[in-house]
Formats: structure tokens, sequence, C-alpha cells
């Protein structure tokens, strides 16, 4: 292994920092609620007690490397047709007139850079303001990037950069190399300034630039096309060491001054837990008044002698103002004028013991807190253990005279909580699923909340089992298996004191977490299939992690392919399509009412298209062939099939015609290919793809032209027609598709400029039967063999939008006419258009084109269409429509749209859809198809509802789902089968909301989607809650057990701890004299830890726990492994559980652990049993079987051991000077030993001699995460993790002369990840088709690897010369690409060494994360770079689609 390639394949999903802020609209955007028409006298008694919900701002989170911006959409309940829209109960019943709220994702960045902190710079103005704010990011070691939200791309821009590192910016560091934290930031709430502290004490001041003083006023923002957000002007740096502050722990910016001030908590002169108890208070706040114009910082106020453990600043908002200072023991409240302080346990202690604080009625530790305002006297603290508290300022004026604090709901541990306008919070966690959660204060609210909590559950009963499924995602599975989450409900107002307020809450969404991930086992799944081989065989595995800490704690099954649970398989060889129809007849229609049951209409007819005929199967209970019985076409292939006409008839299509049925009665049968005289003298023309939008079936013929079939709702008759538009045209169409805009407000309206035109348009049309007609309007999209984009209305068929060289893949698509605004675009275009023509002879580019569209605007209030199109080389396309009103020029096409305005709806559908625009998303499919060898078969399938999912299957040799959850699309392979030719949905008594597909072998199989796991995640991942850390996990693959540890925290009096912390040898007595006796009851929280034998359940439902095995008081459980040993005695190889253990006793006890070894058995009353015990001297802390002896690391040293049967005897030792082993790596006889402080080792073992031998070790300094050993055909590498994030490769070369004659690893690579790596896996790569069966390729090792941070990666090996190819590209890419932030991806994965001597090693890694860039670049530019580098875009795709097959593990 020369060179690797390191690949990101799950992204961060723990929340780091969150905000909040008007990023993607303005305050102004919002729309305040009607006030309710009083309809019933039974009303009105309780509308005076809602609360209105003022606009809401967006939720900006990081999470790693990822930013998103989330918008928050608010569900009011408004009688029946609210419920009717929202379809379901949703999470926390009703509470202030909201059933509901949800985040909906804006925009989504992978950065190449992990963000330090965050800050949002408001743009101030008041509630009516147009203006919007920015996101300040900071990043290591002193980065500053200010982003604002750009409508014209839907997405972040890049307004300002600050960076202070560099050569030049030297002297801030005063000498220093390492800093205990990165830059931190603040700003000012009005949003004039904002300050980042760097290096410890350099205080950088960004002054925002001044509204209003551009030549745009405040409120003609919008005319000039679009809001102004909040810019950075300029910065300059403030030295706080000239001020005299050494320590500086927090600032923040407070509220009610006329310039900024910025108040900075800092500790004069350190203390220690030695000197604590004389010397306690050693903290000062200072408030600095900001001139950003003098450039001037005077000193308005100080206070001193704050606790040493104060650790954090909160501004309180005006009218109050001030701030508090928040410590581990106690709270304390400073402004100008006044102090008070509050005690929150027995630790705390006033300056002078003379004057007693006020004390809370309950003790609590706030250590690591996190706070928001809820009102503007009362702060939310969330806690070390999760539990919420409000702190209420009881004040009169401006004075604050005490603080009160009263005990809320339990919760998720948090890294960051911030509130979301007056009625939402946002809890962002780190080691749990953070929560969106609705607050209402005031005793009106909570009754409200508490009278209607029943009717919610009456309802809740009645959810098809589908949707109940649906809204029992991981984490609402986690509400009702556990009290504690549910106490976040309900509420119970606080008696304790009159100035407490009463609140109550309840979860509205939840955004799930599976880090961080500490350690993971590869297993197989329950549904696993033995007989499958390649690639299909990885979809058998799944990955069991140990994610979370404390009550949050929970095993992650995370899988990277979706196996759906089989119901029934078939063989039905020769497939070539699958689709399945409703029949409704007239009469049982009317009976029903109007809109009930449409979801849950069972199909009643599957028709199966087969090379030379078609089959008709009823899907009644059974599945039975009625071929014979009915009228459909059954001599030839069907090209598709459908529901018109409100599903009360079928229409067939196959290769020469088309059937209109009603049921198995045939009503009408129509011939194409006969319309036009002149085509008629040619050979017939027969149809190629179909697209059925109720009452419109669009045809595209073999000539390349389209037939429309229009349909008559009131008569159910169809006729036939070639639109006007086409009907000479000499423009070969490759694809089209017709979309419809659903809904009573469809969304494509608001993008024609004269939208106002178009409300009541369609009021609904009646048919004959009464049956309301879906209102909407109906779009086609037609591709050219040019590779241009067109979108029509029908049935006039007048182009509304256009675009060239769509195939081209351009980031955003705007309407031709539009682009003669924008000069610039055009020059552009020109330009690139010549290159391709240069390009040309290198490759052909005019031979790609556009082979199948589909457009689809899935259910969901705010929801916005989204558009698919497939190239003939297999790349997916996927665009995100948005709308953006440009500045107002006229288009041309609006003096032609007055001359025809004849009615109204001419002159709407006239009108082109201009401010539509679409921007492109990337899709992370871990491989394109190749299309060369398929015959044009649909690949889309668009699916409403299966288990309560919407999105769309893309069938083909890599078959996928796309499920569309929050305005995003997630990408789940389905690997289990192979190809899949065939996919419909399939609705019926047997099978609820479930599916058929037929793969290339010839087997129809009909399924439904486990309904365990939740799909809204990079992989689809199911949650078991533990109530508990997990610490490690083991697979026993014998008996498909896993084990693992798990700890729990307990309370115990304290004499109990004490007493066993005794060393038992020495005999002391613990001396407790300074103890008295209640001090002595007092409880104390320890962990206790077990072994939790775990078995996955049959069915896909919990797991269960098949044993635990506790250990002793104090006893750490630090490994738990499977081992294979061999007994001697029986000579015989035995398959055992080992658990290594330490005593933790604390600093007076000599350290001892323990090894246990037990074995399982078949009995289910004890399925474990234990076979040995025995005390070591020194902590156990990794275990591991080497060619069937045990191989122990023992405190400073690893022993091997032979196994009896009955205990074990060492054969072996080696005393290498570790301080403490993290992991232990074996390959055949090598072991690979990596360290907490010295890096890694190097051993071998040899049989004859019984020794351990050092081969060679790493001579610098490294703090080891995880080591394995990487294989890459007959070589061998070590690769170890560390705790700067960084990954390093070395090897063993004896012969170098570098090397000391064998005595150290030289390194081979070198890369920062940018986490911390805790666990890597050795796993087979999947050979590709081109390599030979006994090649050096076949045995090749890429290494999966879990972080901290819960994202998964991998490091691959690579032969030379596709390193080289991907290397060029990737130095080419760090010019083409923008960057988000404007970061550089060089620079990010450096090593990086904080400050320690490190030569620099090769660079033969290649960065994936830069390398997904190339497959978004539009064509021109793709061919462009990869004839720069002398090579072709095919061949880079096929090198990156080997990698992605090749790792393609689970």
């Amino acid at each position: 292994m020369s060179f690797a390639a390191y690949k990101m394949m799950h992204w961060p999903t723990g929340i780091e920092s969150c905000a909040s802020g008007f990023i993607s609209h303005s305050r102004a955007d919002f729309v305040p609620r009607m006030p309710q028409v009083q309809t019933d006298d039974l009303e009105s008694d309780w509308p005076p007690t809602r609360r209105e919900i003022g606009p809401i701002p967006d939720l900006v989170v990081t999470a790693g490397n990822v930013l998103e911006v989330y918008v928050v959409r608010v569900q009011e309940e408004e009688g029946a047709r609210g419920s009717r829209a929202s379809g379901e109960p949703k999470r926390g019943g009703l509470m202030d007139g909201v059933s509901g709220a949800s985040l909906e994702l804006v925009c989504h960045y992978r950065m190449h850079g992990n963000v330090v902190t965050m800050a949002v710079l408001s743009g101030g103005g008041g509630d009516g303001s147009r203006r919007r704010d920015s996101i300040v990011l900071t990043f290591e070691d002193a980065k500053i990037s200010v982003l604002e939200f750009d409508d014209s791309i839907h997405g972040l821009r890049t307004s300002s950069m600050h960076c202070f590192e560099g050569p030049e910016w030297l002297h801030l560091r005063r000498g220093r190399e390492s800093f205990a934290r990165g830059p931190l930031v603040k700003v000012d709430p009005q949003g004039r300034c904002g300050g980042v502290l760097v290096y410890g004490f350099q205080m950088i001041i960004l002054k925002a630039a001044q509204g209003g003083s551009g030549l745009v006023g405040e409120d003609d923002g919008f005319g000039s096309g679009g809001a102004i957000s909040a810019r950075v002007d300029s910065s300059y740096i403030v030295n706080l060491g000239d001020m005299d502050m050494k320590h500086v722990k927090d600032f923040t910016f407070v509220h009610g001054y006329i310039e900024p001030v910025m108040v900075i908590l800092h500790e004069r002169e350190l203390t220690w837990a030695g000197r604590v108890s004389w010397k306690h208070h050693t903290c000062m706040i200072s408030a600095l008044s900001i001139s950003t114009t003098l450039k001037q910082h005077p000193l308005i106020w100080s206070a001193v002698n704050l606790p040493h453990d104060s650790y954090k600043l909160l501004a309180v908002p005006s009218p109050i103002g001030g701030v508090l200072v928040i410590s581990a023991n106690s709270i304390h409240y400073h402004s100008q004028s006044a102090s008070c302080a509050l005690a929150l346990n027995g630790y705390a202690v006033s300056v002078d013991s003379s004057q007693e604080m006020p004390r809370s009625s309950f003790t609590v530790e706030l250590d690591a807190a996190n706070a928001t305002w809820l009102l503007n006297d009362v702060a939310l603290l969330s806690t070390k253990t999760g539990e919420l508290l409000l702190l209420t300022l009881v004040y009169d004026g401006r004075v604050v005279q005490r603080l009160d604090l009263s005990k809320s709901k339990a919760s998720v541990l948090t890294s960051g909580i911030t509130t979301l306008g007056n009625s939402l919070f946002f809890l962002g966690s780190r080691l749990g699923d953070s929560l969106l959660v609705q607050f209402t204060c005031g005793g009106g609210g909570s009754m409200l909340s508490s009278g209607l909590k029943d009717e919610v559950g009456d309802i809740e009963g009645d959810i098809p089992s589908a949707k109940r499924l649906r809204l029992s995602s991981s984490d609402a599975l986690q509400d009702m298996v556990s009290g504690e989450e549910l106490s976040l409900f309900g509420s119970a107002p606080n008696s304790a004191d009159s100035a407490q307020k009463s609140f109550s809450f309840a979860v509205r969404d939840s955004l799930i977490n599976v880090g961080p991930l500490k350690d993971f086992s590869y297993g197989l799944r329950i549904n696993a299939d033995a007989n499958a081989t390649g690639i299909a065989k990885q979809s058998n595995y799944e990955l069991v992690c140990c994610s979370g800490h404390g009550k949050n704690g929970a095993l992650s099954v995370l899988r990277q392919s979706i196996n759906p649970e089989m119901i029934t398989e078939v063989e039905l060889p020769g497939c070539k399509g699958i689709w399945t129809v409703y029949h409704k007849n007239a009469r049982a229609h009317n009976a029903d009412s109007k809109i009930t049951a449409s979801d849950d209409e069972y199909h009643a007819y599957l028709i199966i298209s087969l090379e030379a005929r078609t089959m008709v199967l009823e899907t009644a209970d059974l599945l039975s062939e009625v071929t014979e019985s009915v009228d459909y076409f059954v001599q030839g292939r069907t090209i598709a099939a459908g529901n018109l006409f409100g599903r009360r008839r079928v229409v067939q299509v196959y290769e020469r015609g088309a059937r209109i049925l009603d049921g198995s009665f045939m009503t009408k049968d129509i011939s194409f290919g006969t319309l036009n005289a002149e085509s008629a003298t040619g050979s017939e023309s027969t149809v190629l793809s179909v697209s059925i939008v109720d009452p419109y079936v669009l045809l595209r013929m073999s000539d390349g032209g389209i037939r429309l079939l229009i349909g008559d709702p009131s008569s159910c008759t169809v006729s036939v027609s070639i639109p006007a538009a086409f009907e000479n045209s000499k423009k070969q169409i490759s694809a089209c598709t017709l979309y419809h805009d659903k809904g009573p407000e469809p969304w494509l309206r608001k993008a024609s400029t004269d939208a106002w035109l178009s409300t009541g348009v369609d009021e609904a049309i009646d048919g004959s039967d009464g049956l309301l007609h879906d209102q909407g309007d109906i779009y086609c999209v037609v591709c050219y063999e040019s590779g241009s984009l067109e979108i029509f209305d029908v049935p006039n068929f007048n182009c509304v939008f256009s675009v060239d060289k769509f195939v081209s893949g351009k980031t955003h698509l705007v309407d031709t006419l539009m682009q003669d605004s924008s000069k610039d675009s055009q020059k552009l275009i020109n330009k690139s258009s010549e290159e391709v023509s240069a390009q040309g002879r290198k490759e052909n580019i005019e031979d790609m084109k556009v082979v199948e569209l589909a457009m689809q605007r899935w259910s969901g209030q705010h929801s916005r269409p989204f558009l698919f199109g497939i190239l003939n080389d297999g790349m997916i396309l996927c665009y995100h429509a948005y709308l953006f009103e440009g500045p107002e020029t006229t288009s041309k096409t609006e003096d032609s749209a007055s001359a025809q305005g004849t009615s109204g709806l001419t002159n709407v559908s006239a009108s082109r859809l201009r401010n539509l625009r679409f921007a492109r998303v990337p899709l992370d499919t871990y491989a394109r198809k190749d299309m060369s060898t398929e015959t044009s078969c649909q690949r889309m399938t668009i699916f409403k509802n299966i288990a309560g999912y919407q999105g769309l299957f893309l069938s083909g040799s890599r078959p996928a789902w796309l499920m569309v959850f929050r305005e995003r699309l997630r990408v789940h392979p389905q690997l289990c089968d192979g190809s899949v030719v065939a996919f419909t949905v399939l609705h019926n008594v047997n099978c609820n909301h479930g599916l058929i597909y037929v793969t290339s072998q010839g087997i129809l199989k009909i399924c439904q989607l486990p309904p365990i796991s939740s799909y809204d995640n990079y992989w689809p991942v199911q949650k078991i809650p533990l109530k508990g850390t997990p610490h490690q996990v083991t697979y026993f693959a014998e008996k498909n057990l896993y084990p693992l540890i798990v700890s729990v925290p307990v309370h115990k009096p304290l004499n109990q701890i004490l007493s066993s912390l005794v060393d038992q040898e020495a005999g002391h007595q613990v001396e407790n004299h300074n103890l008295s006796s209640d001090e002595l009851h007092r409880t104390y929280t320890v962990d206790e830890f077990e072994v939790r034998i775990m078995e996955p359940e049959k069915s896909g439902g919990p797991w269960q726990t098949k044993a635990t095995i506790p250990m002793q008081t104090s006893e750490n459980a630090l490994t738990v492994r499977v081992v294979t040993l061999f007994n001697t005695t029986t000579n015989e190889n035995e398959t055992l559980i080992a658990i290594g253990t330490a005593y933790v006793q604390g600093e007076d006890v000599a350290a001892r652990g323990r090894v246990l070894l037990f074995s399982a058995g078949n009995n289910t009353q004890n399925l474990v049993s234990e076979v040995y015990a025995k005390e070591f001297k020194g902590a156990i802390s990794a275990l591991a079987s080497l060619q069937g002896h045990l191989l122990i690391a023992q405190g400073p040293k690893i022993t091997l051991n032979k196994w009896n049967g009955t205990e074990l005897n060492g054969v072996a030792f080696f005393d290498v000077p570790p301080l403490y082993v993290v992991s232990l790596n074996i390959v055949k006889n090598f072991i690979l030993l990596g360290d907490i402080h010295k890096s890694i080792y190097f051993l071998s073992w040899k049989e004859q001699g019984s020794q351990l031998n050092l081969l060679a070790k790493d001579f610098g300094n490294l703090d080891c995460f995880a080591t394995e050993f990487l294989i890459d055909g007959s070589t061998l590498s070590l690769v170890v993790a560390d705790e700067q994030k960084n990954i390093q490769i070395f090897f063993y070369a004896p012969k170098m002369s570098e090397s000391w004659k064998g005595q150290k690893l030289l390194s081979r690579a070198e890369f920062h990840v940018g986490t911390h790596v805790s666990k890597f896996l050795r796993l087979q790569m999947l050979s590709t088709s081109g390599t030979n069966p006994g090649s050096d390729k076949t045995n090749r090792y890429a290494l999966l690897f879990g972080t901290l941070d819960g994202s998964i990666g991998c490091v691959a090996p690579l032969d030379e010369l596709t390193f080289r190819r991907l290397q060029s590209l990737q130095k080419k890419l760090v010019d083409a690409v923008a960057h988000v932030a404007g970061l550089n991806p060089r620079a990010f994965r450096q090593f990086r060494s904080n400050g320690r001597a490190h030569r620099p090693g090769p660079d033969t890694i290649v960065d994936c994360e830069l390398l997904t860039h190339y497959e978004m670049l539009p064509l021109e530019e793709q061919l462009e770079i990869a004839s720069q580098i002398g090579t072709t875009r095919s061949q880079i795709f096929t090198n990156l689609n080997d990698l992605a097959i090749g790792t393609s593990f689970l």
C-alpha cells in the first residue's frame, strides 16, 4: 500500500453548535395568523388564552464540517382542512393553536474545515424589517468567514473572510505553538459589531457595515431584487494582554447601551486544587465600551471576586440588561448598578464567609451547562445530566432583586440551546438526538394543553398502522419506551413560588444522531441471504455501533443499503415491466364520501409485460392470473399502464396503440402511426416511453415526435392529438414527461409574473358524478437530442420555461429569456460552447443526451418540485426548484402575452415562469450505472406511500431509493438482489403499502420496507435505547450474539463508596474523622459496569438482553472480545467471550484487574457460564487471540497465555514501555500495539523458542486512539489515528537505511481527518469486474472507521496509476471549485502536530471529499479539466466508480 484514498461514507451527525437568525427570510416575510371567525359559541371561551406566534427565525446547526440551515414550518390547526392536509397527528398534541412544527432543510454544505464556534450577526431593524442576518463561522487557528443567504442561487455566499494566520500575524501568538481552544465568536445583539477571541487573548473586533448607509434605503430593498444581509465592513485587533487580562475564559456583548459593550470574564491569577480552600475567588469581569470608529475601548465598569470555576457569561436581554456569570456551584448577576447571587449546592462559598448567600431549594451542579432565554426574565439552563432548569430574574424596574431556580423537565444532554422566535427552542446534542421543542408560558396554556391531551390520544388510535410506524421514528420510539423523555410533554405548574412562571413543553421534531461512535462491530443481518455473492453479499451485514452517553446511550444499527422484507417470490423470466392499477366502479364510488380513502384504496390489477406478451393478475386476497378473461392487450408487450378519470378507467399503452378499460372491459382501442399522412408511407412509428397524468397521456414515439392523448372526464373518452408546437418541428425529442402541479395552490403559479391572475381560474370542476377533480396545473417537460430542455403548459403547449444545454448539468438553471438581463452569464455560455468544440475531438460530447426525465412535487405544505434527468452514460442530474424574483426587467414575452390576452386563462398560460429557477442537488450515490447495455426501459418510479415514505425508486444495475424528508433527498442503495428490471407499488390486503420488483434473474418479489429503521439519515439506522453508556461491542458469530459493555450511573451513599476504596491487602481502616455523620449518608454518583449479551430480534423488533454479567463494585470493564483459544487438554479450538477489567479505587490503591472467560451454551436459562476468572496486577486494557493463545495487555506489559480448559498459563511476555495499551491488532503472527502516549509498537511471535520480539516502533510521541493493519496484496502497513485527528500510515522496512537497521517504522502517508477516529475495521475490498481472480488486487483490504462526531469513512488502497490520475485531478479541483466559506482543502488535510516536532511525511492519500465535486461541475468544465491532466472524463468516473463499488461494504 503505497497509495490510498480517504473517503467519507456517512457524514457527522452530532450537533456541536446551533444558532438562530433570519437567514433565508426576513422578519417582514412573516404573515400573521388570521383572526379566527367565530363559528361556534363553544370555542369563544379559549382564543383569548392563545399566544401569537411571531416571526420564526431559521435554525443554523453545525456538526463537524457540516453546516446546515433549517427553516421552521409551523402547522396551525384550522379545523378540518388543516388536519386533512397534514394527514396525521403531529408529535406533542395541540399547544397555542399549533398542532405541529417541523424543520425543513434550506441548504446543506460540507466544508473543508471544522467549525469551531458560530454566531449570527443580526441585520437589525424591528419586526417589519427586510434586513437579514448573516452567519459568522470561525475555524482553527484564526480564520473567520461571514456567510449570507443569496436568493438568486438559493444558497449561502461568502460575504467576507478574515484570516489572522501565517507569517505576518505570527506576533499574535506570542511565541506559543498550541492553544487550549480555538477561536470564540460573539456578536452584539443589535448587530453593530462582533468579537472573536483568538490565541488566548487577542480580540478581533469585526465592524458591521452600517444599515441604510448604502444607495438603497431600508424599504427599497425589496424592489432591487432581494433583501440586504448584515455584512462585516472591516476588522481590527485589540490585545487584551495590554489591558492586563491574562486568562480570558469567556466574553459577551450586553444589551441596553448606546454603543456596543463587551463584558469579559477573566482570571487574574490562577488557582489549583491544592490551594482552592483559601484562594477561591480569582475571577473578575470587565465591561469595555467598544467604539468601532475611533478603535477605542475604555473600561466602563468591572466586578471582582467571582468564583474560580466561573466559565460562562449570559447577557440578560433588555429591559433588564446586565450579565449572568455561571459557575459550577453558583450563579451571579452583575450590572453597572446592581448585583446578586444564588448558591446551588454546599460547595458554594461567599468571598468572606461572613455573609450567607441565598440558596436554591435543591442542589445541582452547573458545570458544562448550556443556556438560552425563553422570556426576557426567564432563562432555560440544561445541565450535564440533561435536566432542564428555569432561572427566573425577580426584578423591579431595572434592578434585579434575586434569582430563582426551579426544576423543569428532563431532556437530552445538550451541546447548545437556541431559542427560535417566541415559542420554540432547539436542543442541539452531540450525545443524543437533537430536539425541537415548543413551549408556552402561564397557567392558561398549560390547562389548555392538558385538556386536549385525551382527544389527541383518540386520534392516534385511528391512524393506519403504516402511519403509526412512521410516527415512531427512532426518536419517538425512545419517547414511547422511556418515561424520562416523555416527561418533556405534560406540564406541572410550579407552586414553589408565586414569582415562578409555569411552562409547558411539547416535542415537535427531532434530528437523528448516531454519534459519538465509541466502538462498532460488523455482524450479519437478520434477513441475510446465505447464497448471495459479490456486491449483494455485502448487504448481508450491518454495523452495530455504541453511540451516545448516559441516558442517551444507544446501540445504533447502521446499514448502508436497504433490504426489503420479502413476503413472497415467484420466478418470472423475461419480464420487462410491471404496473399496478386501481379500479373504481361508479356505483361504489358515489356511496363513498368524496375524499375518504384515496390513500387506502387497494390495487385491483397487476399488469406484467413480458418480451412478447402481457400477463394480467388480479390483486385480491391472492394474486391469480386473469389474462384470458380480460380485454387487456395481451398479444405483445405493454409499454405502460395507469389510471385515468379519478381511477374510474385504466389506460394501457402498447407499442402500436392504447386501450381504455373499465375494470376488465375495454371501452376504446386506439392505434397510432397512421395519424399524419407522410409518416404512414414509411414504417410505422412505435411508442418508446409514456407518461400518464390524469386526464392526459404523453407518448414519445420512435420517430422522435410526441403524441398526447386527451381524456374527457365527463364521457370518459380519449382523443389523440399531436401538440401544435411539435407538429412540424424537426427537433428530435430524447425524453419527455408530464408534471402535475397538484394542490389548492399550485406551486409553479407563483413563478409567473402575473401570479395574481391565476387565483380562482380553476374552481373545482365537477365531473359528471360529482367527483372533485384534483385541482392544479399540468406541465410537459421535454428534452431534445440537442440537450436543451423546455417546459410547456398542457393542453395549450405554450413554452413557459426553457434552458439551453440542460445536459451539461450546470449548478443553476435559469429561464433563457431571463439570461439577457445578465449579460455576463451569456458570455460564459458562449465561451464554454467554444471550448466544447475544441474538446469534441478528444471525447465525443455530442453523444450526451438525456434518456429519461421525471419531475415531481411530493406532498407537504411547502414542498418544491424536484427535476430528475438521466443521461445516456448513466449520470443522474437532480435539480430542486426555487423562486427568485429578479430585478424588474420586462422580458420579451410580456408584449406577446398581452397581445394574446383574450381570456384570463390564456393570459396565465402565456406568461413565462420567469421567477422559476432550479438548483442542482448533489446525490451521494455510491456509483453511477452504465447504460450502454440496457434498452430503453423506464428507470425512475415515483412512489407516494410505501410504508408511509415518499420518493423515487431507481431501477437498473445499481438500484437505489431516493426518499424525501424535510425537502432533502436521502439516497439509499439496494444491493441485495443485484440489478432490478422493474418496480411498482402494491397495496392490498396481504401487502400493506408495499412494493413489487423484478430482478434481472427473472424473480418477482413482493416486499415491504422494514418498519423499524429510520431513513432520514445518511444511512438507514435503527436505534436501540440502552439507558446507559455503551463502551465496547463485539460480535459472536456462532450464536449471532452481541456482547457489549454498558455502564449505568447509580446513586450510592458516601460511606459505602469510601469503604470500597480500601486497599484490602494492607488492611487499612478508613479514617473519616473529618466527615460528619450526615455527610456520610449523602449520595454520590458512580458508574456501575456490566456486560450485556444482546440478541437481534428475529422479526426486527427491539433487541433482547439474553444475559447480563455484572462487575464487582468499583470494577470497570475495559474490553470485551470474542476469542478463539486452543485447548491443550482436548486439542480443540474453543470460542469464548473474554472480558478485561480494572478496579478504579483512587490513587492510593495499587491498580488491579481481572480477566474473565465465559463460554456460551445452548440452554436459555443461563446463556453464558464463567469458565475462568483471575486477578492480575495492573489494568487489563486489551485482549486478543493469537494463534490459539490469549494475548493480554496487563498494565505496563503484555503476556501471551496458553489455555488448558481450566486456567491460563503464561508462555511469553514482553515489557514494552507502554503506559496503557489502547488497542491490539493481530495478523498471522504479527502484533500491532497502540499506546495512549507512546505511539505504536510492531512485534512478532515465534512459536519455536516461544518469544515475543519487538521488530520496530515509531520513535515519535503520539497519543493513539485506534490502530489497525492495512493489507494491499502482499504489503503490510500499519495505520494509526491520533488525538490531533490525524491518520498516519507506517511501514516496516529493515533493509532501508533510514529505519536504523529496522528499529524505526517509516511513514508512508499522513492525513488530517478532522475528527477523532475511535475504531478501525479491516474489510476485504470487492474486486471490480476487470481483474482476474488470482491477481494481486484480490487480496486488498480497506479500513472502515467510526469517529466521535458520528461519521463513518474508509481508507482504501489504490494502485499507482489511479492514484496519480486522481491526485492531479485533486490539485486541479483546489482551484476549479468555489469552496464554501473560502476554505482551502489542502490546508485542511495537512498533518496537525500541535506544536510538537514532526517531519512531514509523503502526500500519498487522495481526498475523495474533494473529488466528489468533480461530478457537480458542468460538463464543459469536466472535459476541460480531464484534458488538462491528460485523461478523459469517462476514465476518471471509472476510477471513482471502482473505488465506490470496492468499498460498498454494507
